[in-house]
């Protein structure tokens, strides 16, 4: 059980990194919105976990002497995963709003003829399949880059939940 000043340790150190993981990501999302042919920005936003890892070994070894335990490794891997997620959402919100001139739904665009190719290719029931793709990408047309930017944000806060289990597995260590 961890107490108030454990809790409030773990969320600074946790609100810091958080900045950190946010700049990944907005470097992440910067590199596929503007480069979109490269495979930086998806290799960046893939190298998330490894990045909380690392961060959390960082904060088990400077700040608590080595000593991880599971709760405390997994409540610092969610509190930042929630405040890069609050700070990345804004960058996102300014970028979708002010700067996006369709971007994103280009990207989405491509995505999805990559995909009919591939369903095409493959004999799988493409028609109704890419039928639904062409659905959804018109639904999220239809969204404001607020509605946008919080369902993406609801998205990182549930992946990083699922992802700080096996973070905070791997990270733990005890005092021998």
């Amino acid at each position: 059980m961890m107490n108030i000043a454990a809790l409030l340790q773990v969320k600074a150190f946790a609100r810091q990194d958080g900045v950190f993981l946010a700049l990944l990501w907005i470097a992440g999302f910067l590199l596929m919105m503007l480069v979109p042919t490269s495979s930086w920005g998806n290799l960046i936003t893939l190298s998330t976990p490894f990045f909380v890892g690392w961060l959390l070994i960082r904060f088990r070894n400077n700040a608590l002497d080595g000593e991880l335990s599971f709760l405390r490794g997994y409540v610092y891997s969610c509190y930042t995963f929630f405040y890069a997620s609050l700070i990345f959402a804004v960058a996102q919100y300014i970028f979708l709003r002010y700067f996006d001139n369709g971007a994103l739904m280009t990207m989405l665009l491509n995505s999805i003829n990559v995909l009919e190719a591939a369903y095409k290719e493959s004999k799988m029931s493409g028609s109704s399949t890419t039928a639904e793709l062409r659905q959804a990408l018109s639904l999220i047309g239809q969204m404001s880059p607020i509605q946008l930017t919080f369902t993406f944000m609801m998205q990182n806060l549930f992946f990083g939940a699922i992802l700080s289990l096996p973070i905070a597995f791997f990270c733990k260590k005890k005092k021998a």
